[in-house]
């Protein structure tokens, strides 16, 4: 496996990249390309390169990337704009696309968590992708906030989003939150994320609380079905208590033909990039591809 770091535009803004490409790639062959997304306040160098070095291996070209404001990306710091993180897939598709080694006919996409989403509106709106996968992904923002907290915790969140919503108008920025407030992780997840985190310094503490009403109005759910009949896999797991697996279950009920729910168990959020619940991922991940991006 070969690895290089790369760089492309979306909206006039340079976006960081690495691409992973087959050691056996020979002159003038051209691979299926599966394009990564990470999820909420991730980069691309954070559980991202063992999915891509898995898929990799099974001799696909591979594409990971920060979206604007992330990582080694360019762009307004921390801002989680799901529209926009659309758009920055849609310009990484169009890379992945362009590279003389890769089918442009055989493009795949990938995403976890927050990043499930993005790529299932990625793929209702692009025909470009032929198939998808859409790992413990949220299907509607606004159940899957309310679901994650009590309801008092609730009405505290729309009303600092209220009132943040006045401020971004009146004074032009955006107050910032720890994002452990906005997300509310679960005990094991708190523990994992912090763990995976600790030391990446693309890894942000802190995140604008304009993302409460980007995720209120972002609801992958409304165009899943415009997928179809290109393939959707989505994986969850019965552990799951930060994307409970009611929104891959939306999801797929949603969504047409050809389509696949598969369910793991006993696993957290955090569990399904590393260990058993990993290989579970993949086992379903490689064959769901190798189907669809012959």
């Amino acid at each position: 496996m070969q690895t290089r770091s790369i760089s492309f535009f979306s909206e006039g803004v340079r976006l960081a990249g690495t691409l992973f490409a087959p050691s056996d790639l020979r002159s003038g062959e051209r691979r299926a390309g599966i394009m990564l997304c990470h999820g909420y306040t991730g980069v691309r160098d954070l559980y991202l390169p063992d999915i891509a070095t898995v898929l990799c291996e099974a001799g696909y070209v591979v594409l990971t990337f920060d979206y604007k404001g992330w990582g080694d990306s360019d762009g307004p710091k921390s801002r989680l704009a799901p529209y926009s993180r659309v758009i920055d897939a849609q310009s990484a598709v169009t890379w992945l696309g362009a590279q003389e080694f890769v089918d442009p006919e055989r493009l795949g996409i990938y995403g976890t968590s927050y990043g499930g989403a993005t790529v299932v509106w990625v793929a209702a709106v692009d025909p470009r992708v032929k198939c998808v996968v859409s790992v413990v992904g949220v299907g509607n923002g606004q159940r899957w906030m309310r679901s994650v907290r009590r309801p008092d915790e609730y009405y505290d969140l729309l009303q600092r989003s209220a009132e943040d919503r006045v401020r971004r108008v009146m004074e032009g920025n955006s107050a910032l939150a720890e994002r452990t407030e906005i997300l509310l992780p679960d005990r094991q997840s708190a523990e994992l994320a912090a763990a995976a985190r600790r030391g990446n310094p693309g890894a942000v503490s802190q995140i604008p609380l304009e993302f409460i009403d980007d995720t209120l109005g972002f609801n992958a759910e409304w165009v899943v079905d415009r997928i179809a009949p290109r393939p959707a896999l989505f994986i969850t797991t019965d552990g799951d208590r930060l994307v409970p697996p009611e929104e891959s279950e939306a999801l797929y009920r949603r969504a047409g033909e050809p389509k696949k729910l598969a369910v793991l168990h006993g696993f957290g959020h955090y569990e399904v990039y590393t260990g058993e619940a990993f290989r579970q991922v993949m086992a379903e991940t490689l064959p769901w591809f190798s189907q669809y991006l012959r």
